[in-house]
């Protein structure tokens, strides 16, 4: 009955350009903190914060575009819960882009360790994969097998992130003496971590709607 209900109702299809929105703001992010942690002088990282804070506002006046768009809309395309948590989950990962920005720009580190531009890069690898996936989520019932191959790659890449952060923690604690740059290396290291972690949360919440839909 739910089907043949839903192929006489209209769904409004205004929000996969929100999310495509917003996943464009991710790779933006993306791309400006691997400048960031490439050129941290403490003039260079201010400018890139401001930037990338740039975007993680516009991030969030997407989210709110989206939670009132819900508050709006009869019929939605899937769930209301599981777009409201989807655009959460994406407002996330340009949130940890920025709060490792500010942390730069707090802490002025005497040098960035190169595995920051490592997880930088995965960041990016992880912003490309968000945004081929939410690219196909109006078309998943005829693409859900590539966008799952997307969400098994974001596993991927965050798997390969925990592998350079815990690598980058047994290096620091090894060679680093001052203990004032121990704490904002892990600090800063931790937060572009935590970027690769919830661009996989964006890909568990997106392999959920395909269970649900596709």
């Amino acid at each position: 009955m739910n089907n043949l209900f839903d192929k006489f109702v209209p769904k409004e299809p205004k929000f996969f350009p929100i999310l495509k929105e917003m996943a464009d703001v991710i790779m933006v992010a993306s791309d400006l903190i691997i400048g960031c942690v490439q050129n941290a002088d403490h003039e260079s990282a201010i400018e890139y914060y401001k930037k990338i804070k740039e975007q993680e506002k516009k991030g969030d006046a997407l989210s709110s575009k989206i939670f009132d768009e819900l508050n709006s809309t009869f019929i939605t395309p899937f769930d209301r819960e599981d777009i409201h948590h989807l655009a959460d989950r994406l407002d996330d990962v340009t949130d940890y882009i920025n709060n490792c920005a500010k942390r730069i720009v707090l802490y002025n580190p005497q040098k960035m360790p190169e595995k920051a531009l490592e997880l930088a890069l995965l960041i990016k690898e992880g912003a490309v994969c968000i945004g081929k996936a939410v690219d196909e989520l109006d078309v998943m019932k005829k693409n859900s097998k590539k966008i799952k191959g997307y969400c098994v790659e974001l596993h991927a890449i965050e798997n390969r992130a925990d592998d350079v952060y815990e690598n980058f923690l047994i290096d620091l604690f090894e060679k680093e003496k001052n203990a004032v740059e121990i704490i904002k290396l892990k600090e800063i290291m931790y937060e572009l971590e935590k970027a690769t972690d919830a661009a996989e949360y964006v890909g568990k919440i997106i392999k959920t709607i395909i269970v649900k839909y596709a």
